[in-house]
C-alpha cells in the first residue's frame, strides 16, 4: 500500500520519545508519504530535522498557523517568508488560515496573516493548507477576493456542512482533507461525504491530534490513517484499494510529491 498522510505533525514534542519509530510504523502500515505542516518559528527546525532523517518519506510545508498569530506575529511572518522564498523544497504554504474557536481577539491579525500567505502561495505557485475552525465564513470572504486559476489547496480537517463543502470545491482548485473525525459516530461527516465524490478528497491524520476510532483518547499517529481510509471506503461503498488509489492520486496532483 502507498497511502499519503497529507497532514501530520510528527515533529511535535508529542513524539520526542519515539519519533523515528512512529515514522517507521507508518511506513510499515503502508503510509509511505508524510506531509508536514509547519506551525510557528519553534517548529521549523524540528520539522527540517525530520525531513533530513527521512528524505524519501517526509515533505515539509512552510506557514504560520493562525494560533501563532499573536505577539510579534509580523516579525514571525517575515521570517516565514524568508524560508518560503529561499527554499524550493516546500510542498505547500501551510498550515495557514483562521481559528476563532478559542479566541476572537486576533481576528483582524489572523485575516491579514492569512491573506498575505495566500498571496505568497499564488506567487510561488504552491497550494495552501487551510485551517478553518469556526471560521468558514471568514475564510470564504478572503478566498472570494483572492481565488483565481493560480490558487489551489485543501481545507484541512474538513468538518463542515454539505453547503460549505460545495462552496469550498466551487473555487476550483481545492480538496477536502478527511481525518479521524470521520470515524466518530456523532460527527455527521459520513452523511456529508456520501454526497461528494472521492476525487475531491485527500486523507490526513493531523497527528498527534484527532485520533480515529479505536484510538480515541490516545495520541494519534500517521499509522492510524488506515482507520480513516477503511471508514471512508465503507461510507463511499468502495474498496480500500480504490480509496488508496484515488486519494493518493489527488494528493500527488495537489502537492506534487
Amino acid at each position: 500500500m502507498n497511502f499519503i498522510d497529507t497532514h501530520t505533525h510528527l515533529f511535535s514534542d508529542s513524539f520526542n520519545e519515539d519519533r523515528a519509530e512512529a515514522v517507521t510504523r507508518a511506513i510499515n502500515a503502508g503510509v509511505q508519504t508524510l506531509l508536514l505542516p509547519n506551525i510557528d518559528l519553534e517548529s521549523i527546525q524540528p520539522m527540517h530535522d525530520l525531513v533530513a532523517q527521512f528524505p524519501n518519506h517526509c515533505y515539509p510545508m512552510m506557514g504560520l498557523h493562525p494560533g501563532a498569530v499573536e505577539g510579534d506575529w509580523i516579525n514571525a511572518l517575515e521570517i516565514i517568508k524568508g524560508y518560503l522564498f529561499s527554499d524550493k523544497s516546500y510542498c505547500a504554504v501551510g498550515e495557514i488560515g483562521m481559528d476563532l474557536y478559542w479566541d476572537k481577539s486576533f481576528i483582524n491579525e489572523q485575516r491579514e496573516a492569512f491573506q498575505q500567505q495566500v498571496e505568497w502561495a499564488k506567487e510561488l505557485k504552491l497550494p495552501i493548507v487551510i485551517h478553518a475552525r469556526e471560521a468558514f465564513d471568514e475564510i470564504f470572504e478572503v478566498l472570494d477576493v483572492l481565488n483565481d486559476d493560480s490558487l489551489s489547496g485543501v481545507f484541512h480537517c474538513f468538518t463542515g456542512t454539505l453547503e460549505q463543502a460545495h462552496r469550498a470545491l466551487d473555487y476550483g482548485g481545492f480538496k477536502l482533507g478527511i481525518g479521524g473525525v470521520l470515524t466518530y459516530k456523532k460527527s455527521g461527516l459520513d452523511e456529508v461525504l456520501t454526497h461528494l465524490p472521492l476525487d475531491c478528497m485527500i486523507l490526513e491524520t493531523d497527528s498527534p491530534y484527532l485520533p480515529p476510532v479505536p484510538h480515541r483518547g490516545k495520541r494519534n499517529e500517521s499509522a492510524y490513517l488506515l482507520h480513516v481510509a477503511e471508514r471512508l471506503a465503507e461510507v463511499k461503498k468502495v474498496t480500500l484499494k480504490q480509496v488508496e488509489d484515488i486519494t493518493s492520486l489527488n494528493a500527488r496532483s495537489l502537492f506534487h510529491v
